[in-house]
């Protein structure tokens, strides 16, 4: 299949084409958690891309509970205005944009002076970096109808600022996928126990985001294949919840894997298995698709225009991708004019992997900044020196966090 076809959707909405840009965190806020101006000439680069959709990165529904210090934060009018801009530049170019919406629960960093909330009182476990993380408590039923309301609320001001979709966050270790693992979900309640009940809370947040817009609004889901962490949520549970969430109005699922404890989405797993090193999730998404009533999305290591023709001729309605589109922003448009690009980044091959991790993400922001800024990327970058600027960035992002939020 080309994938230059469009893709029309459940709700009657299409897409110009098979190919999105997938979330990545950008780490682009303003000292008030809106959308900065780096932010939005960001996504110009991206609008100018020619992708049928552009998802954003973590938008956090809850200035308490933040994946970074310089995220952006979507839970009130104050800054509508500002999303207002960022959803007008991203969709400039015909693209539809979808606002990715997200909550951390036990992966936030000790030092923004947060309680950090999840299922069960199980912390990280990173060996030496474990203590980087706030130790959990376990949720309130009041706690979890508030965060189910915070979903709800935060998409209905999206479609207010004009993006013409959310999507849920429910794979990577975040909250909901927190509740959806056995291994971080141990409640004895209707929240937690069968895989029923540990669904729950992904079933609830849909339903409730759904009430709250239109029906031309969209609506989907980012679901883990598998954690690729031995005991966890396996390929068997996502096909229950696939079949569960088939009976809910979504218009798009979006499979990958992984979480901060086994960082599949970068290709590495934690259960034995080696990865691919492009479309990490190819074949098990490809089996999972076979159940789903919805156009499902693969991501994960996509460069190449061969690897997309790929996943769409295996049964897959839509290619993501994250890394590639951070090195070049127009690759879309260059595929479509015939050129044969692969952008990609040096492998990093540090022994310690929760390390390598950090740096790989900090590589790809490094990339991301540079875009913002109007300058060319540099994929060949120091892994090193992406990460020690990364880092005193997040530290002085987190000291005026910290001065914000009052702590």
């Amino acid at each position: 299949m080309s994938p230059f076809q469009t893709l029309k959707l459940p709700n009657g909405q299409t897409l110009d084409n098979r190919i999105a840009k997938a979330a990545m965190d950008e780490n682009l806020a303003d000292t008030g958690q809106a959308p900065s101006t780096a932010l939005l000439k960001l996504y110009q680069a991206w609008a100018e891309g020619e992708t049928g959709l552009l998802l954003t990165g973590n938008v956090m529904i809850d200035r308490r509970a933040m994946t970074s210090p310089a995220g952006v934060v979507l839970e009130d009018e104050r800054h509508l205005e500002l999303f207002r801009q960022w959803a007008t530049i991203g969709r400039s170019g015909g693209a539809h944009v979808w606002m990715q919406l997200n909550h951390p629960g036990r992966q936030i960093m000790a030092n923004l002076g947060q309680q950090a909330w999840a299922p069960s009182a199980v912390a990280l476990d990173l060996g030496s970096f474990s203590k980087m993380f706030a130790e959990p408590k376990p949720m309130s039923e009041s706690d979890i109808a508030e965060v189910i309301q915070r979903f709800a609320t935060s998409a209905a001001l999206a479609e207010k600022a004009g993006f013409t979709g959310v999507q849920i966050h429910a794979a990577h270790g975040y909250l909901i996928s927190q509740f959806l693992s056995p291994l971080t979900n141990r409640r004895t309640d209707q929240w937690g126990g069968s895989l029923e009940n540990r669904a729950r809370l992904l079933l609830a947040v849909v339903s409730a985001v759904r009430q709250a817009v239109s029906p031309q609004f969209c609506v989907s889901v980012k679901l883990n294949s598998a954690d690729f962490q031995r005991g966890g949520f396996d390929a068997d549970d996502a096909r229950q919840v696939i079949q569960w969430l088939n009976d809910q109005p979504l218009d798009l699922l979006e499979l990958s894997g992984g979480s901060y404890e086994a960082p599949a989405m970068q290709g590495d797993a934690r259960d034995g298995r080696t990865l691919a090193r492009e479309a990490y999730f190819l074949e098990m998404a490809g089996e999972l698709a076979s159940v789903a009533s919805m156009p499902v999305m693969v991501t994960g290591g996509i460069r190449r225009l061969a690897i997309v023709e790929q996943v769409l001729d295996s049964g897959i309605a839509m290619a993501g991708i994250g890394t590639a589109l951070a090195i070049e922003p127009q690759l879309v448009k260059r595929w479509r004019e015939g050129q044969d690009s692969h952008p990609q980044l040096p492998p990093i091959l540090w022994k310690r992997k929760p390390l390598a991790a950090l740096a790989n993400m900090a590589v790809v922001k490094f990339q991301l900044n540079r875009l913002s800024r109007g300058r060319k990327t540099r994929p060949q970058v120091s892994a090193l020196w992406a990460l020690i600027v990364d880092q005193l960035y997040l530290a002085r992002r987190t000291r005026q966090y910290r001065q914000a939020m009052g702590k």
